[in-house]
C-alpha cells in the first residue's frame, strides 16, 4: 500500500513554463483537480506527500502549505537522496511510495519507487522506466490520473468517492 506520495513541480504539478512578471517575479499556474486530490490524500486520509524540485520557488513554498504537504525540498539536485532522508525519518520502504516527475533529473528517484508515473508530456526516457505514463500532461491533471490511480490500486477509491458525498 501506498503511504508516501512523490512529486515534482515543473513539467509535473505545472505545464513547465515558467513566467515572469514585468518586476521579475515569477508565476506558475497549478490544476485545481491535482490539489483537491492531493489535499484529501493528506487531510481525509493522512497520508504523507511530498515535493522534491530542482528549482526554488515561494510560489511553491505556499503550494506546498495549502495542500499540508509536510516534506518540501527545493534546489535540490539529488532527488533519491531526499527521499532516501524523508523514508528514513518516516519509517517507509521505497514500496510503500508513488512519485511522478517529467525529466531525467526524476530518473533514479522514480527508478526506485514501488510506483512511478510521468505526465503526457514527460521525458521519453521517463517514459521507458515508469509504472504508468499518464494521459494527461503535467499542470493539467497528472497528478489527479495519478491519485485516482493509487486510490484505486490500493483499494480506496470508494473511500475517496465518499468524501465528497
Amino acid at each position: 500500500m501506498i503511504e508516501l506520495i512523490v512529486l515534482d513541480v515543473d513539467g509535473t504539478l505545472t505545464d513547465g513554463k515558467i513566467t515572469y512578471s514585468n518586476s521579475g517575479d515569477e508565476i506558475k499556474s497549478f490544476d485545481v483537480s491535482d490539489g483537491l486530490a492531493i489535499a484529501t490524500w493528506t487531510k481525509q486520509f493522512g497520508k504523507k506527500a511530498a515535493i522534491i524540485t530542482g528549482r526554488t520557488s515561494k510560489i511553491v513554498e505556499k503550494r506546498a502549505q495549502d495542500l499540508k504537504i509536510e516534506h518540501l525540498y527545493q534546489g535540490i539536485h539529488n532527488k533519491d537522496e531526499v527521499l532516501q532522508k524523508i523514508l528514513d525519518d518516516e519509517g517507509i520502504s521505497w514500496n510503500q511510495v508513488a512519485a511522478i516527475g517529467d525529466d531525467l533529473n526524476d530518473y533514479k528517484m522514480l527508478k526506485k519507487a514501488g510506483l512511478s508515473f510521468t505526465p503526457a508530456n514527460g521525458s521519453s526516457y521517463i517514459k521507458e522506466i515508469v509504472n504508468v505514463v499518464c494521459i494527461n500532461s503535467g499542470g493539467n491533471g497528472a497528478v489527479r490520473e495519478m491519485m485516482e490511480y493509487i486510490f484505486k490500486e490500493d483499494g480506496l477509491e470508494e473511500d475517496f468517492v465518499n468524501v465528497w458525498q
